[in-house]
């Protein structure tokens, strides 16, 4: 494999024009062999020297023949620690999410569908996403155990692990919503509080939670996975609404619930998100 380098601008003495002057090398180098030192280069056009190498009152800063990057006149990045992270910066680019949400004819958002395992989470996020694809919006599903396979594979079910679980996944919706992506969470997310920490890290009121508000009892006779059936026999320990709690939204901004006993049709639920992403201007 070949890799093209670039050598520094050679200088020449002030006063001379510089432009945009280069040297160029080619060296082979196999797989796995140490890469090259790297240079800083930047072919910004200059009138001299001066211009283009010069520090405080012209003063040269370049070192042993290399452009030295710590140039005093350029912006100084605010360095910052985030959690375990330290000496971060954040790097802003020209085109951002209401760029973004103008070419897609949408506004980015998270759709949180939280509830019982066995509340129809899933059948409403896939119903929901194939409808608002065949009026040309832009989604993507995050379903609970798709990500287990990938992201959180290494995390249980633990209480500590499935507040992991939850932030991440939250991190990944802000990044889609940021693209300006319609974002649709489906996984039980259990606790109160990390479901609020999710919706903190979301800007512009552009989380929605959907409560699937079904009964326990529906939930378990369903059980299109067998894991009441499991959790019943003592076969799973932890699971959500049998040996574990689960913590209803105080306020949520979309209620699912059945009407004098009866479940509302998977239609009827995308319906429902639908109107309120209508009528809140979330689609265009």
């Amino acid at each position: 494999m070949s890799s093209l380098l670039l050598r520094p601008p050679t200088l020449q003495p002030a006063g001379e024009n510089l432009g945009f002057r280069y040297s160029f090398s080619r060296r082979w180098r196999s797989a796995g062999a140490c890469a090259a030192k790297p240079l800083c280069i930047r072919p910004i056009q200059a009138k001299t020297v001066a211009d283009r190498f010069g520090g405080p009152n012209g003063a040269p800063i370049e070192k042993n023949g290399e452009c030295e990057c710590s140039v005093p006149e350029r912006s100084t990045l605010l360095l910052s620690n985030v959690g375990n992270s330290t000496n971060i910066a954040w790097h802003d680019c020209p085109v951002g999410k209401p760029e973004r949400q103008k070419l897609l004819k949408q506004k980015g958002c998270v759709i949180w569908i939280t509830g019982l395992s066995g509340s129809g989470k899933s059948t409403l996020a896939c119903g929901l996403s194939r409808e608002l694809h065949m009026r040309g919006y832009l989604t993507y599903v995050l379903d609970g155990d798709n990500i287990r396979h990938g992201l959180n594979k290494d995390l249980s079910f633990k209480a500590e692990d499935r507040a992991e679980n939850i932030r991440r996944i939250g991190e990944v919706a802000k990044l889609f919503a940021d693209a300006g992506v319609i974002c649709i969470a489906s996984l039980i997310s259990p606790y109160r509080i990390d479901r609020d920490a999710c919706r903190a890290m979301i800007p512009d009121s552009a989380f929605i939670e959907v409560f699937m508000d079904i009964p326990l009892e529906i939930c378990e006779a369903r059980d299109a996975k067998g894991l009441y059936k499991l959790a019943r026999s003592g076969k799973i320990k932890g699971f959500t609404g049998v040996d574990d709690p689960y913590e209803a939204p105080f306020k949520s901004e979309i209620l699912i619930a059945p009407t004098n006993g009866i479940c509302p049709s998977p239609d009827s639920m995308v319906k429902q998100v639908i109107s309120y992403l209508d009528e809140n201007e979330f689609l265009e």
